[in-house]
Parts: C-alpha cells; structure tokens; sequence
C-alpha cells in the first residue's frame, strides 16, 4: 500500500489539529459509514509510530497507517486530497 498525502490536504490538517512541524498523525479503522470497506471508515489523531505499515510526510506531517490497521486496506493504495467544493479532505482509494 502506497499513502500519498497532497499539501493542500496536510495544510488543512495542520490547521484542524493546531499542529507544528513534527507532528505525527494516525490513520485509523474504525466503525462508521464511507469508507473502503461497508460498516468501517477512517478516523485521524495524534499519535506516535509503533509498527507502521505506511507514511507519508507533507508539510511537516507525518501521516501513518499501523500494521493493525493494515487489512483495511486489501491491497489499495490511498490519496487523501482535498475536495475543492465542500472544502475538506478527500480520502482516494486506488
């Protein structure tokens, strides 16, 4: 799995969670609606590395995904973007 992160997407994150240079921001599974897979999507909090299984750094983020988490993504590759039109990140499967 390949994250990309664009920098419009990373300058939204960095001003939504108040963040600094060096800022480490965690990909999540979780239950919920709209995501890759029906009943589970992805959430977004500070956290530190343990076992990550990819990362992207943009604008000084680090965006990571743990291996706990890896199964979500089945072989995709992600892009989180943002949607011009409703002003928010958008998260890209491929």
């Amino acid at each position: 799995m390949k994250l990309n992160v664009t920098a419009k997407a990373a300058k939204w994150y960095k001003e939504e969670f108040n963040t600094g240079k060096d800022t480490y921001l965690r990909l999540f599974v979780r239950y919920g609606f709209g995501g890759l897979i029906p009943g589970f999507s992805l959430g977004i909090s500070r956290d530190t590395p343990d076992n990550v299984f990819a990362s992207d750094r943009a604008d000084g983020i680090t965006f990571f995904v743990e291996d706990a988490d890896a199964w979500y993504f089945d072989g995709h590759n992600l892009t989180i973007q943002m949607d011009e039109k409703e002003q928010e990140p958008a998260f890209i499967y491929e």
